[in-house]
């Protein structure tokens, strides 16, 4: 299995990051039942520190390394989330933090990460310029480079979500999880599979930024447009080392369309009365698309996160 992390090391790290996250809970909706015709849980990572799943893997990262690597400071790239994890993570662990954002950075994630004390590097259009940059001056900086996807120390993390949903839900049949770097997604089919392989587990991804699931669908990394609106979907490709456990353990990867996105914003605020950013979204919206798959099954959906800015509240709410 390569440096892919073990159910073992899920659960060690489960051990290892519990003082300083929380374990979400998995709520089951009457009125999302309905719609999708399943019994339907959501496993919310919008009430998570700092209103995303992301925290996990950047604080098991972080609290692994040496404290060389500590002193020399950390730096990531991100569009919010990973970005306020990290920012996390070096505060409890004492490391100065460098964070590289696309220009037009969600201003609540921006003052997030800020208000954590990292320094704040805008660069880029969109993601992956950001991180071509937050390469180049871990080199000319001698930062300690924390990638998005491909430590196995996030993929650890990120799965001990799906640790907790088997432990409250141990009959779940499926769990939809959102794929951008794929940590997350990898995570849970390393835990499903491990614990239960007739669990499906199921990617997500937006058609704006396609780049992951086409990279999983062809068997090599592939490039594609990213444009899309959802921050935690908005890469360009896929990565070597979550496609390579992606393309083993993953059972299927759906796309869905922006529209799609926005109507799942709008109906986690109207049926469960909860902001769920656009990526934390998906998993609804792609539950409602193959909702005939579904039908009868018990159903977790992973609300990855919630930091939706106010604009795109409003812009939801006006279509």
């Amino acid at each position: 299995m390569k440096d892919w992390p073990t159910l073992r090391d899920v659960i060690d790290t489960q051990n290892r990051i519990a003082p300083h996250v929380f374990r979400t809970p998995l709520h089951r909706y009457g009125t999302l039942d309905t719609l999708i015709g399943a019994e339907v849980y959501v496993k919310h990572e919008n009430q998570q520190v700092l209103g995303s799943f992301k925290v996990r893997g950047a604080v098991n990262v972080i609290s692994r390394l040496s404290q060389e690597r500590i002193d020399r400071g950390v730096i990531a790239a991100s569009t919010g989330n990973f970005g306020q994890g990290i920012a996390y993570a070096a505060r409890i662990f004492g490391a100065d933090s460098h964070i590289v954002v696309p220009t037009d950075v969600n201003a609540g994630k921006r003052e997030s990460m800020e208000l954590l004390g990292a320094n704040m590097v805008l660069h880029g259009i969109n993601f992956d310029e950001s991180k071509e940059h937050a390469e180049w001056l871990s080199k000319e900086k001698n930062y300690t480079y924390i990638h998005s996807a491909t430590e196995p120390g996030l993929t650890a993390g990120t799965g001990t979500y799906t640790l907790e949903i088997i432990e409250d839900l141990p009959d779940v049949d499926v769990i939809i999880v959102p794929v951008g770097g794929g940590s997350g997604a990898s995570g849970a089919a390393i835990v499903a599979k491990n614990l239960d392989p007739r669990i499906q587990v199921i990617g997500v991804q937006s058609e704006a930024a396609p780049g992951a699931y086409q990279s999983w669908k062809v068997g090599k990394i592939v490039e594609a447009p990213n444009q899309t609106v959802a921050e935690g979907l908005a890469t360009g490709g896929g990565y070597e080392f979550t496609q390579d456990i992606l393309r083993d353990l993953l059972d299927d990867f759906i796309l869905v369309s922006e529209d799609e996105l926005k109507e799942a914003v709008v109906l986690y605020l109207e049926k469960t009365h909860n902001l769920i950013e656009h990526a934390g979204a998906s998993p609804l919206a792609a539950a409602l698309k193959i909702k005939g798959r579904l039908r009868n099954l018990k159903v977790a959906l992973v609300a990855s996160g919630g930091n939706i800015s106010l604009q795109q509240i409003k812009d939801v709410l006006v279509r």
